[in-house]
């Protein structure tokens, strides 16, 4: 009889189920979050195993890494489908949530989710720590700005460069203890503005010698930044049958409500998947419709949409095409044309892999 395993990983342990396909408990078990210890949990039923299941987590893809290739049969599911699925227990528990899972993977009421390779999750790491080092930096010049606005000092519109200089010029005349204060805060900015231009300088280099993403660039409003972003964010374009999907897989598309004899509506947009991919459209497709001056298709269209609507929708409306026409144009191998236009996703369809 075919087996079934959840997992529910901890920090240091992690509670593992055991069931049969008839939804009987074959074997519950803690044991320490090591891929090793998991393999002995299970070694006895190797050969009837057909799904072990792990929730969608940092200690859960790490867990996926290595024992796959070991030949266990996981599969990483989305933790927002596992959270409501698990709701309906009454007692949370680890135990219990290990039952839950091991019952998910018998019933199939699960999704799976696309595991990146390890050098998509370097660059993701690579991505995410310049993110914080930006956010941190910003926060701590506008605690300056405000912790000096206090005395009647305004540093106004500034360089990022010359934002020291123009602070310690401000301070020059004020009390030692006052000065002594910013001057700790302006160190603390200065080192994480040195790793930041560091982390910015090797995003740099990853991308001057990517060809995916020096080509996603040819497309107007798409930085290094957003090109890195989306090859990370879709990891294998093949993954994705249509391009107008892709979207969608970044939560840029509205959802929709509709139940018995309830109006069919839809809503805002979904902003499911990959928070910092769908961020990365949307400057992209502000910087198109703000900044750039050369006209294409795409940005034509964009305008149309802004005209009769807002700007915020053009915006949300652009990323989401942008989307489609970067995931074509990285499976086709072609370059940006000003063509590309409102119907570029009905025109080009990918073929599903064989």
């Amino acid at each position: 009889m075919k087996l079934y395993v959840g997992l529910d990983v901890g920090l240091e342990e992690t509670s593992l189920c055991i069931v049969d396909g008839e939804g009987l408990t074959v074997r519950e078990v803690k044991v320490m979050t090591e891929p090793a210890a998991i393999r002995s949990a299970v070694e006895g039923y190797a050969d009837r195993l057909e799904r072990v299941g792990v929730e969608a987590s940092s200690l859960g893809i790490w867990l996926y890494r290595e024992l796959q290739p070991a030949g266990l049969p996981i599969i990483v599911v989305e933790a927002r489908h596992m959270r409501v699925s698990l709701s309906t227990m009454r007692n949370k528990t680890d135990r219990n949530d290990a039952r839950g899972i091991a019952q998910m993977m018998r019933l199939g009421w699960y999704r799976a989710v696309h595991v990146k390779n390890i050098d998509m999750q370097k660059m993701r790491t690579l991505l995410t720590s310049r993110k914080l080092l930006k956010r941190k930096l910003i926060d701590l010049e506008n605690h300056i700005r405000g912790a000096l606005r206090a005395y009647g000092l305004l540093v106004g519109a500034v360089a990022r460069g010359a934002f020291e200089a123009r602070v310690r010029e401000l301070i020059e005349h004020s009390d030692p203890i006052f000065v002594m204060t910013i001057e700790a805060m302006l160190d603390v900015r200065r080192a994480i503005l040195e790793g930041y231009d560091r982390l910015h300088r090797v995003l740099l280099q990853v991308v001057q010698h990517d060809a995916v993403c020096r080509r996603l660039m040819t497309v107007p409003g798409v930085g290094p930044v957003a090109a890195l972003s989306f090859k990370v964010g879709v990891d294998d374009p093949l993954r994705f049958a249509r391009s107008r999907t892709v979207g969608a897989h970044f939560g840029l598309t509205p959802k929709r409500h509709q139940s018995g004899t309830s109006i069919d509506f839809e809503g805002r947009i979904s902003k499911q998947g990959d928070v910092a991919v769908r961020e990365a459209l949307c400057e992209a497709a502000a910087s198109l419709l703000l900044r750039v001056r050369k006209w294409s298709a795409l940005r034509a269209w964009g305008l149309r949409i802004a005209k009769r609507s807002s700007m915020l929708c053009a915006i949300t409306a652009v990323a989401r095409k942008l989307a489609s026409i970067l995931h074509r144009m990285w499976v086709s191998e072609t370059d940006f044309h000003v063509g590309f236009g409102a119907k570029v996703t009905q025109r080009l369809r990918l073929k599903p892999a064989q």
